[in-house]
This record gives C-alpha cells, sequence and structure tokens, in this order.
C-alpha cells in the first residue's frame, strides 16, 4: 500500500525540494549582484532597493513553509510577484532621471520569469511520486 502524496508518510513529504532551491538561491544571488553592481532602476543606489523585497520574501516564506515543496513554490511565485509589482510601481510613479522603461521591463522580467522557474521546479517535486 501506498501513502497518498503529500502525507506525512509519502516519500516526497520529507524531502525538500532541492533543485527548485538551489534554483532559488541563484536567483537571489543574480538579483543581489545586479541590484548591488548594476543597478536595476537607472545607475542603482536607493532606487533599487525596494527590489530588495524580492529575496526576503522568497526566504521568509520558504521557511515558513518549513521547505516543503507546496509551500516553497507559493513562497517563490509570490517573489516573481514582488519583483513584477516593484517594476509596475516605477512605471506608475515614473522612472528616475537617466532609467529607461524598456531596461526596467527586460531586466524585471527576467528576475520574475527565473523565480517562478524555481517555483515551477519546487511544485513538480510536490507532484512527484
Amino acid at each position: 500500500m501506498t501513502a497518498a502524496p503529500g502525507s506525512p508518510t509519502s516519500p516526497t513529504a520529507s524531502h525538500p525540494p532541492w533543485l527548485g532551491l538551489a534554483a532559488a538561491g541563484l536567483v537571489t544571488l543574480l538579483l543581489l549582484l545586479g541590484v548591488g553592481a548594476l543597478g536595476i532602476v537607472g545607475d542603482g543606489g536607493r532606487d533599487d532597493a525596494p527590489y530588495l523585497l524580492a529575496p526576503v520574501v522568497a526566504v521568509v516564506g520558504v521557511l515558513l513553509a518549513r521547505l516543503s515543496p507546496h509551500g516553497s513554490a507559493v513562497a517563490l511565485g509570490a517573489a516573481a510577484g514582488v519583483v513584477v509589482a516593484v517594476a509596475l510601481g516605477w512605471l506608475v510613479v515614473g522612472l528616475p532621471a537617466g532609467a529607461s522603461a524598456l531596461d526596467v521591463v527586460g531586466v524585471s522580467g527576467m528576475y520574475a520569469v527565473l523565480y517562478a522557474g524555481a517555483a515551477w521546479l519546487c511544485l513538480r517535486r510536490s507532484r512527484a511520486r
């Protein structure tokens, strides 16, 4: 008799989604390096600070989910949503001088897709048998 997926005796219930979490760690590192060294909005500085909410949401969410595959996927999806919300916020409020809307949309879209991909990897783990 096999246990239902997600039950405490299921093989997937006790194993965190390592591939998805590793991908999320790389995305977070890339985001931190991009914000710190290059800047997303203009030349960086304080204008990029809201983008740092995405890694915070990802880390806190994954820890609150206790590394469960489904909870980690939700947390990483929320991090992707934060990146999109920050970019939309800049477009609505107005970009600082020297910032390109195309750059903000492109780079933010890249980070959102990468976080969404990491979430998908976690979700795949939650559906694995």
